[in-house]
């Protein structure tokens, strides 16, 4: 699989799909490219070339932690930078949750750059702050601050990340464990911030500064409500609602599982976002 030094990290990446316009998609979470690879597959049966790609801390790229904007940024500025070095641009970003979150951010920092988005389980509110602010920053701050970096090598997620590239167990056993608390507590802060805006870390000025089309499909559970791709649609000009799944469970996250069963589903929708779009082959 191919890899690209982009912006001081190494990103491995893929590309499905033989010609046509391009597409980025992306997944949730700190997952890596696998977890989207079946979705982008369908997107490029479509007639499109769909990049993924195991974005900085996911999958099995290079570990790198701060770096002065939040995590969602930095992932946009190295996608950025990854298209532009495939020869790529302008392309349509999309994802899933934080996915969506670096989408939005990408079309933000590089409006000139983005030809449309598709943006589905966007995140908002109250209680998905609290959840994912933990999840992705509080649990390694305390394993560091109990064990040093020996113990966050062995959280979960970092386990993932030295089995699909055992160089990372080097690199973190190299940091600083103060230094890692910092970063990692400048990013929860940052992510923080950005809680009160109508979705996570963008403003409704924001949001409706982006003008280019866009596909939004809600998420269905307390860390991806309705509501909040409701709101998106709302503010984005360009933007239209497309619902997939039902009402609002009330559980934490529906779990993947449901949402492959409606892996087809999701993929016609984006599919049929991109024909609307009328991206130029």
């Amino acid at each position: 699989m191919p890899t690209a030094h982009v912006n001081g990290t190494d990103i491995p990446y893929e590309i499905l799909g033989d010609g046509g316009p391009w597409v980025a998609l992306n997944p949730g979470g700190r997952r890596g490219m696998a977890e989207i690879r079946s979705l982008a597959a369908r997107v490029a049966a479509s007639g499109c070339r769909v990049l993924i790609h195991d974005r900085r801390n996911c999958g099995a790229a290079a570990v790198s932690v701060g770096g002065g904007n939040t995590e969602h940024q930095l992932w946009a500025d190295d996608l950025h930078a990854l298209l532009q070095h495939l020869g790529a641009l302008p392309a349509v970003i999309g994802g899933s949750s934080s996915g969506c979150r670096m989408s939005i951010d990408f079309a933000l920092r590089y409006p000139q750059a983005v030809r449309g988005l598709l943006l589905w389980r966007v995140t908002g509110g109250a209680f998905a702050v609290q959840r994912l602010t933990e999840k992705y920053y509080g649990e390694y701050i305390r394993a560091a601050q109990a064990g040093g970096m020996a113990a966050v090598c062995e959280t979960e997620h970092f386990r993932e990340l030295i089995a699909a590239r055992p160089a990372n167990r080097a690199a973190l056993m190299a940091m600083d464990p103060a230094q890692f608390i910092a970063a990692m507590r400048e990013w929860e802060r940052e992510f923080r911030a950005g809680g009160g805006e109508p979705v996570i870390g963008a403003s409704a000025a924001q949001l409706q500064s982006i003008t280019v089309p866009a596909c939004v499909v809600p998420g269905n559970d307390r860390t991806h409500p309705r509501a909040a791709a409701e709101k998106l649609a709302r503010l984005m000009p360009g933007a239209e609602l497309q619902l997939l799944m039902g009402e609002d469970l009330d559980i934490d996250v529906d779990p993947a599982a449901n949402w492959d069963l409606k892996e087809a589903g999701l993929a016609a929708i984006l599919t049929g976002g991109l024909r609307r779009m009328k991206s130029p082959a």
